[in-house]
């Protein structure tokens, strides 16, 4: 029950969040230069063709009455229709929205494998050779682009050695292993940086928790080194793990933009910015409605854990 509270009440205060989220995209979408009916209508469309089209479109109305337009064809599940094609915006989405999934969470999963032990490690060498070395790697890999990266990725496994595929992969929906093995490259670039980050986070926080007493407690009657570390340190910097994390999954949905562009990946990124070059306000707002939600998910998700770990919280 108190757990049903919780999603409540989060649900609840982030639908303010939502609503600012798709008033600054539909707006701010409108400001970029050009015309959707010129677009569809072409260069020597006269100005009754142009007029009938945005008549079509909606585009005569106010942009208050478009937007509360847009939002009552959410409420009912109706993201609109591609201009262009003529696709549902909400299949188009749907189309392309394991992709992105799969690589958020390959990313994810390689900057955990590799922040989570190298800042345990790093924490308990502390001020050693090995705790400022690694230091000094998690400081270059946060000032490393993921595009960059990418393109080196690209060259040496791909060009140079022919391990992996280059850009392009198929849809999941077409082949989903096909799909799974393009964004291995990927999800390297996207979780090399993340895992500099988990490094530093896990390291700040398991340095100050080696200094308690509780770690001296558990000294005094001799438990392992190991054990000490692994699991008491450990669980006690779960909560800044946590954190961190949910903060890695956010920016990797919106890191995947470029790095879905880079790799020609059929993903949400690579969606968004095809949209927005053909002025397709309904599927860039579609897509930014969509990332919002797994935003808010993810932190709904790691609140749900923060409870379910720490009990002073609950």
């Amino acid at each position: 029950m108190k757990y049903a509270s919780l999603v409540f009440t989060r649900v609840a205060s982030t639908i303010p969040t939502l609503v600012l989220a798709t008033l600054i995209v539909f707006f701010l979408i409108r400001l970029i230069p050009g015309d959707p009916a010129n677009a569809i209508a072409g260069e020597y469309a006269t100005p009754e063709r142009l007029a009938e089209i945005r008549t079509e479109l909606g585009l005569d109305l106010s942009l208050p009455m478009q937007y509360l337009s847009w939002v009552g064809g959410v409420l009912t599940g109706d993201l609109g229709v591609s201009f262009m094609t003529g696709q549902g915006v909400a299949g188009l989405i749907l189309e392309r929205l394991p992709v992105t999934l799969i690589l958020t969470t390959m990313g994810l999963v390689v900057a955990v494998l590799i922040g989570l032990p190298t800042g345990i490690i790093s924490a308990s060498r502390s001020g050693g050779r090995l705790d400022r070395f690694l230091t000094t790697a998690a400081t270059l890999g946060l000032a490393i682009p993921n595009f960059w990266l990418g393109m080196v990725l690209i060259l040496v496994f791909s060009v140079a050695l022919g391990w992996l595929p280059g850009p392009g992969g198929p849809l999941f929906t077409a082949d989903p292993l096909g799909a799974i093995r393009a964004a291995i490259l990927p999800a390297i670039a996207l979780g090399l940086v993340g895992g500099a980050e988990i490094c530093r986070q896990v390291r700040s926080a398991m340095v100050e928790d080696l200094t308690s007493d509780h770690v001296r407690t558990h000294k005094a009657k001799g438990l392992s080194w190991r054990r000490i570390l692994w699991v008491h340190s450990l669980k006690n910097s779960s909560l800044p793990f946590l954190t961190i994390v949910g903060l890695q999954i956010s920016r990797l949905l919106s890191a995947s933009v470029v790095v879905e562009t880079v790799f020609g990946l059929s993903g949400l990124g690579t969606l968004i910015v095809t949209s927005t070059n053909q002025r397709e306000y309904l599927i860039v707002q579609g897509v930014v409605l969509v990332m919002a939600l797994l935003v808010i998910f993810t932190n709904l998700v790691v609140d749900i854990f923060y409870r379910v770990i720490d009990p002073r919280i609950r």
